[in-house]
């Protein structure tokens, strides 16, 4: 047993002897990438256990069988889901199957110089494997060793998933934001920041918190109660068996019916806003030592009630206990806001009449590559209840769902009519939808989000301006906040290339369109639920680095307050701003809003873009009126 070396590859259906041998010692098997592996071996050497109760350290005498699976094939750490401890009884083996519930690097031996994993682990099965010969029994332990772990992985396999499936994180964009930057779905290792860089300014952009349904959308709703009526009905006349059917179906009403508003912040929202201003109050302090001044933080919404009223809940986080009014002394605070009509900074999306025309065009194109899905996921409703449901009445249900689960907290009623598979498929027909419509499906999408991302590099530019010329305290601008919508994130999130993969980032430079997000099973980076949740964020604060020999300023990436790497820069968070602005900001910079949105109007001769927009910069820095500058940017 002690020179047995198998290695085993393991497929959905069925697993393959690949490599068996007899050595006379062990060498380490570097395998050719496959999807997953599962690979046996004895070692020589002890593998700790941690004692659960007691935390003490003991360990496994040799020789010991290690069975491991490598969950990824990129991934370079090991890690053990069973380990079997075998003895000799008589002529027979005895073996005993612990599986492991996690693991952590041990001490490092003194012959082979190598560390031992030390795990946590609880007692499994014993298995007793009768006495052969020598080459018999090594073919035998082999086989029923790979039989048992066949059937053990797909146990924990299956056990694992009903255990970890949360259908919160799978509510697309009315994901709550809680739920959300709890998620961890990379490896992501943020940068060391020196010690001798520090924040000078901090842009913030961020979409609205958790919100009721809409007018439009509880009308849907209250449609849904009807529909189901009638349904119940039909089945019934019909003589199907309603066995499967929830209870709670036959007689449900609108949780909203009778309210006459909507699309308001609800409490939890408010919650969302207020408890985000006090981490990045706290997360950076150095930023939020001046007494409040509109021109040092500058807090601006879009003219929708529930962006506004986030901007205030998050201010009264931010400025808490800086005030004189009431118990918490809170302070008064500006929230400026820019008309519907014009607002081309956070509602670009309403003012660009190209882009209008484009999402109109693309309805039927988009329900067309959603609808097999739907179709799909509408059958097998059919056939689970026993009611006649159309695709309509999935795509409600679906709703329905989503506003249950993300604003009820409750997962058990229309959530429960789906399956997991259904719930993650439903989940990337919206994801799909955002991608062609909001993101990196149409160039346009994002590149009319220009004069936010140029209003974002001009209020770093001044922040660097005020250090080199060495401004008075309390005389320049250290934050600008933003409350939006997810028609404002995730187009910023794409002009600044987040959520891209492999050469992504060099085919949107090029304008190219990207390929749809992949349909599970397999994984995708664009989530709904990470890219633009309710009261999603992107943080982009500006470091100096004095001591630093070729740049000076730095700024960082915090999506939903997790560092986020850039692919434009490395794949790192932190990025001299310098390289930001020429590698990442440029290339949508060429581009006016006017030409992008409104192709008949001209710009006048002789003056660029960039020209325009150092005009711009040279009229802040010179004390010209914000009036002037405001009706400046309108013209970008």
């Amino acid at each position: 047993m002690n020179n047995i070396e198998t290695l085993l590859y393991l497929s959905l259906n069925k697993f393959v002897f690949f490599e068996i041998g007899l050595q006379k010692k062990l060498q380490p098997v570097q395998p050719s990438s496959f999807c997953c592996k599962v690979c046996i071996r004895s070692d020589e050497s002890r593998l700790h256990s941690i004692n659960e109760s007691s935390k003490s350290v003991s360990s496994l005498p040799p020789p010991l069988l290690q069975l491991c699976h490598r969950r990824s094939s990129s991934s370079k750490s090991t890690d053990f889901d069973f380990v079997l401890h075998s003895r000799s009884v008589g002529g027979s083996v005895f073996l005993n199957v612990y599986r492991v519930t996690s693991c952590q690097t041990g001490k490092t031996h003194r012959e082979s110089k190598k560390k031992s994993p030390v795990c946590s682990f609880v007692p499994g099965f014993n298995f007793l494997l009768p006495g052969e010969s020598r080459l018999s029994l090594t073919m035998a332990i082999t086989a029923k060793i790979g039989l048992i772990l066949l059937f053990l992985y797909y146990i924990e396999l299956s056990s694992s998933a009903k255990q970890t499936f949360d259908v919160r994180q799978h509510l697309a964009t009315v994901t709550r934001y809680d739920v959300s930057k709890d998620m961890k779905e990379n490896s992501f290792v943020s940068s060391n920041i020196p010690d001798q860089c520090s924040p000078i300014h901090l842009n913030l952009v961020a979409r609205h918190g958790t919100r009721a349904p809409t007018k439009k959308r509880k009308k849907d709703l209250e449609n849904l109660s009807t529909q189901l009526k009638v349904l119940l009905k039909d089945a019934k006349e019909r003589g199907a068996s309603l066995e499967k059917l929830p209870s709670w179906l036959r007689e449900w009403s609108s949780p909203w019916k009778g309210t006459t508003k909507g699309g308001e912040l609800i409490s939890e929202g408010e919650d969302e806003m207020y408890n985000l201003g006090i981490r990045i109050r706290e997360r950076f302090p150095q930023l939020f030592t001046d007494e409040y001044h509109h021109d040092i933080y500058q807090i601006r919404a879009s003219q929708i009630p529930r962006a506004s009223a986030s901007a205030v809940a998050f201010g009264m986080g931010m400025f808490n206990g800086r005030g004189k009014l009431g118990e918490g002394k809170h302070r008064a605070f500006a929230v400026l806001s820019e008309s519907r009509a014009s607002d081309i900074m956070l509602r670009f999306h309403d003012c660009c009449k190209n882009y209008k025309a484009y999402r109109k065009q693309q309805e039927p194109a988009v329900y067309k590559l959603k609808e097999p899905a739907l179709e799909e996921i509408t059958r097998s409703l059919v056939a689970r209840y026993g009611l006649n449901f159309t695709i309509k009445d999935t795509t409600t249900l679906w709703f329905l769902c989503k506003q249950e689960a993300s604003l009820l907290d409750i997962t058990d009623q229309a959530c429960g009519l789906f399956t997991n598979d259904e719930i993650n498929l439903l989940e990337w027909t919206d994801d799909l939808e955002m991608f062609i419509v909001k993101g990196y499906g149409n160039a346009l999408n994002y590149r009319m989000g220009v004069p936010l991302l140029q209003d974002v590099i001009l209020s770093m530019e001044q922040a660097i301006t005020a250090k080199e010329e060495g401004y008075a305290p309390g005389s320049y601008e250290k934050a600008t906040l933003r409350f939006a919508h997810a028609e404002t994130l995730v187009p910023f999130s794409c002009l600044i290339g987040l959520f891209l993969e492999g050469s992504e980032f060099d085919q949107i430079q090029r304008e190219e369109p990207l390929k749809y997000p992949p349909k599970p099973p397999q994984k995708r980076t664009w989530r709904g639920s990470k890219v633009a949740p309710f009261a999603g964020n992107n943080v982009l604060v500006l470091y100096s680095c004095p001591g630093n020999n070729t740049n000076k300023y730095f700024m960082q990436v915090l999506h939903n307050e997790q560092p986020i790497p850039m692919a434009g820069c490395g794949g790192t968070d932190f990025c001299p701003f310098d390289v930001f602005k020429e590698k990442i900001a440029a290339a949508h910079l060429k581009h006016s809003y006017e030409n992008l949105c409104n192709p008949n109007v001209i710009q006048p001769e002789g003056k660029s873009y960039m020209g325009k927009i150092i005009e711009i910069f040279s009229r802040m820095l010179s004390g010209k009126s914000n009036d002037e500058t405001s009706a400046q940017k309108a013209e970008l």
